[in-house]
């Protein structure tokens, strides 16, 4: 007899192209509008459903999957980070974990990179002056920023999106400088023409531009506290396309309001969607919606990726992403 489909219960909308997908190969329940779950929903999906697809939005916490049912067998994350998954106790309870490495690097680097230039370069003051109707004209000293080129990258977690960021800012010049866990190979930083600093410290008291580029873990949560933050020369700048927590950002806020810092350009917050109110107000911060993987294919391609994870399990093999928590 054939085997019955999983059944896969989704959080949130994914594109079209992966809901139907998903459809078409096994018993799923799709999300009707594009709000998260609340916590009775998540818990609802985890008694009943084989397979859980969240989102970083859904925090699938110990309590969370203690509740789950006997059928529950695999939390497979439409994302990378997972730190929003529990997935030690997951591991406990027998259920696996997998994610969708890889697809977002090329898109969140090109982000960072824009971030960069937007920051350097008073990109939204201008934007702002054309939107209200109050640009009188070109003049010689209006909207002074500074060129990239020739200035010191210090890049805070080189990993793919580490690496994919060391590429695109060499090719505008910029000097390559990393902070890491582990040192990269002699040929990759040969390749990426890359000074490595063991100091977090010393690196950061001597660039010009900061791009956060590290995963959120206990090890890195403030790692950019105040003290670090004050390490920063007063006209540096920082970015980050990573996770919020990294960041201590009421530290932040007060240097940038202070002018010890030059600018910030941030497309994660320490506290999700509420982000501080002062940061709104100041000219030299670019703010971003989580914008750094919103390209159509790069969500596409995280889809497939969860697809094939949870056919591979269904198959009766592990997923090619899984992840356990030696891992993180």
């Amino acid at each position: 007899m054939p085997r019955e489909p999983l059944s896969v219960v989704v959080t949130r909308r994914l594109p079209e192209p992966v809901e139907t997908r998903l459809k078409e190969l096994f018993n799923v329940r799709l999300r009707d509008d594009d709000t998260p779950m609340t916590r009775e929903e998540l818990i609802e999906a985890v008694r009943t459903a084989d397979v859980l697809v969240p989102t970083v939005t859904d925090t699938i916490d110990a309590g969370l999957i203690s509740q789950g049912g006997e059928k529950l067998k695999l939390i497979a994350n439409y994302g990378a980070g997972v730190d929003h998954i529990d997935v030690a106790t997951a591991r406990q309870r027998g259920v696996l974990v997998s994610n969708t490495p890889g697809v977002l690097t090329d898109d969140t680097a090109d982000m960072t990179l824009g971030l960069i230039l937007a920051v350097t370069r008073r990109m939204p003051e201008g934007l702002s002056l054309m939107q209200k109707g109050e640009w009188d004209g070109w003049a010689p000293t209006a909207l002074l920023g500074g060129r990239i080129s020739g200035r010191r990258l210090g890049i805070l977690g080189m990993g793919r999106i580490g690496q994919a960021v060391a590429r695109r800012a060499s090719a505008f010049g910029m000097q390559i400088h990393y902070h890491n866990r582990r040192r990269l190979r002699p040929e990759i930083e040969e390749a990426l023409q890359a000074t490595y600093w063991d100091s977090l410290d010393q690196m950061v008291a001597r660039m010009d531009v900061i791009s956060v580029n590290c995963p959120s873990t206990p090890s890195t949560f403030h790692l950019m506290n105040a003290r670090r933050l004050k390490l920063m020369k007063p006209e540096a700048v920082i970015v980050n396309t990573s996770r919020g927590e990294v960041i201590d950002e009421n530290a932040l806020t007060r240097m940038l309001r202070a002018g010890e810092i030059a600018g910030a350009g941030l497309d994660v917050y320490e506290h999700g969607t509420s982000v501080n109110p002062r940061l709104r107000e100041l000219p030299n911060v670019v703010l971003l919606p989580h914008m750094g993987s919103a390209t159509i294919e790069g969500r596409i391609e995280m889809g497939e990726k969860v697809i094939i994870n949870i056919k591979t399990f269904e198959d009766g093999h592990r997923p090619p992403d899984q992840v356990v928590p030696s891992m993180l």
